[in-house]
């Protein structure tokens, strides 16, 4: 065994063929899944910045950009498309990483192994509904579902980068049941908010072209039910942020709950000078931000209502070790 550079991170198992097969440590590889989250995260964002900017046609064709060329001319709007699309080949990296490291992880856990290909079979989706969307010149279903997908990819990622830090198997539950169900409808309340976001966009100025046909709803009625949804979400999480406060929960999970919280009340000032600055595309976008900042943020704290040992060195962490640690 050979340890590179004095790291304990990757080292180097000889094989009985004379070749070298790397292993990666569970600190090492919750970095690669820490890495997938993130480029995941950046790629909602900078989706939207297409749409925002009309460039969402571009490159009017798939999976070339125009007229068989692969590379974009030098125009604005195929560019920022362009952009876009080569910034997917970045979240393909980083999720083959996740794939191959969970392989060669020591130890090895198949979970992680299934959580990283779900990484894969989410991208392939968005390849395969970012063409449609495409073909069908940007009608909202098809944008609403790329976006929807993209947060199903979100959470894949931060599930899978959790369960990277801890030992697999079950956990012990830190707070009272009933918190746990608040949870559950907490993580509903916000795909429900999420959904309707999408509605709203659907409907309103910013459809990635200027031709690109929009919504026929009331675009007041359906922010409202957005913002509906959104105080219901609220509300959830101060009713859960006082129970676990009450429970007398690890002081990691009232943590979480409380920047949950700040993130929602940050998030609804964002979308309501939006709405009544005549949305520009600058505050849409930091809404966007928004929106995957507290998709990330209501999965952290769900995540974090039970307690697992930490792996994240060469030895396993044991639960008396790791208790102020753990989330």
């Amino acid at each position: 065994m050979v340890t590179l550079a004095g790291s304990r991170s990757i080292e180097f198992v000889g094989s009985s063929a004379g070749r070298s097969i790397p292993r990666l440590s569970p600190r090492a590889y919750r970095r690669i899944t820490l890495v997938a989250l993130v480029v995941v995260s950046v790629i909602v964002v900078s989706g939207a910045a297409v749409r925002l900017t009309g460039s969402g046609l571009g490159c009017t064709d798939w999976p070339t950009c125009q007229q068989n060329r692969l590379v974009a001319p030098v125009e604005y709007h195929a560019m920022v498309e362009f952009v876009n699309r080569t910034f997917t080949g970045v979240l393909s990296i980083a999720v083959i990483l996740a794939v191959l490291g969970s392989l060669v992880r020591t130890p090895r856990r198949s979970d992680l192994t299934w959580w990283s290909l779900g990484l894969v079979a989410g991208i392939v989706g968005q390849i395969v509904l970012g063409g449609l969307t495409v073909l069908f010149e940007l009608k909202p279903p098809f944008v609403m579902g790329h976006f929807l997908l993209s947060m199903l990819i979100v959470w894949n990622a931060v599930v899978l980068h959790e369960r990277a830090a801890h030992e697999r198997g079950p956990g012990t539950l830190v707070v009272p049941a009933a918190a746990r169900t608040l949870g559950r409808l907490m993580v509903a309340a916000a795909s429900v908010t999420l959904l309707a976001g999408t509605v709203v966009t659907g409907t309103g100025p910013h459809g990635g072209d200027d031709k690109v046909e929009r919504l026929g709803f009331d675009i007041s009625s359906v922010a409202r039910l957005h913002a509906i949804s959104a105080f219901a979400f609220l509300g959830l999480t101060l009713y859960s942020l006082w129970m676990v406060h009450r429970s007398g929960a690890p002081r990691a999970v009232e943590l979480r709950a409380r920047v949950l919280a700040i993130a929602i009340v940050a998030q609804m000032a964002v979308g309501y000078t939006q709405y009544f600055t005549g949305v520009p595309p600058g505050l849409v976008l930091l809404h966007v931000l928004g929106s995957v900042a507290v998709w990330i943020a209501v999965l952290a704290y769900y995540l974090a209502l039970e307690r697992r040992p930490l792996e994240l060195g060469d030895a396993v962490a044991r639960p008396a070790e790791t208790a102020a640690a753990a989330p």
